[in-house]
């Protein structure tokens, strides 16, 4: 399995794993969406995409976003998106994104790495705790949304 930082080369296997990524959220299909938006990440390095390769076949993608701490006021990331395809799943492609999430965090010098996940995926928590993620317990998450 090969794991590496993707460039715009790699941008229509992205789209295609991303679309699927959105599915899976219960978003309508829109795969020229996707491509737009994952252009734009790539072409802005406003996002580090992580991808996980084999052979010919994409199997999954880790999508981290730079943030800061201001309490800590140190660098952080944002782990927004992981997918690895359904064919893919049980074959350890999210274990090895998320080893390659780490040594990211390592080579940019993060002070943290923060996540949310569906109450309801319950495979993704494993895999997180797995790896060391704790679930918060000290404060609630709000969001808003505006239309």
């Amino acid at each position: 399995m090969e794991i590496y930082h993707a460039t715009l080369k790699d941008v229509e296997p992205v789209s295609h794993l991303f679309n699927k990524y959105r599915e899976f959220y219960q978003q309508k299909t829109d795969l020229s969406g996707a491509t737009s938006y994952i252009t734009e990440r790539l072409t802005n390095q406003d996002s580090i995409i992580i991808l996980a390769k084999e052979g010919n076949e994409y199997l999954g993608f880790a999508q981290l976003y730079p943030t800061f701490s201001s309490i800590a006021m140190q660098k952080a990331f944002i782990l927004n998106d992981l997918y690895v395809s359904e064919s893919a799943r049980k074959r350890g492609v999210g274990d090895q994104l998320l080893h390659a999430v780490k040594d990211t965090l390592s080579q940019h010098q993060i002070f943290r790495l923060s996540l949310s996940t569906a109450s309801d995926n319950h495979a993704a928590q494993r895999l997180y705790e797995k790896h060391g993620f704790v679930r918060d317990t000290e404060f609630y998450h709000y969001q808003l949304t505006l239309e």
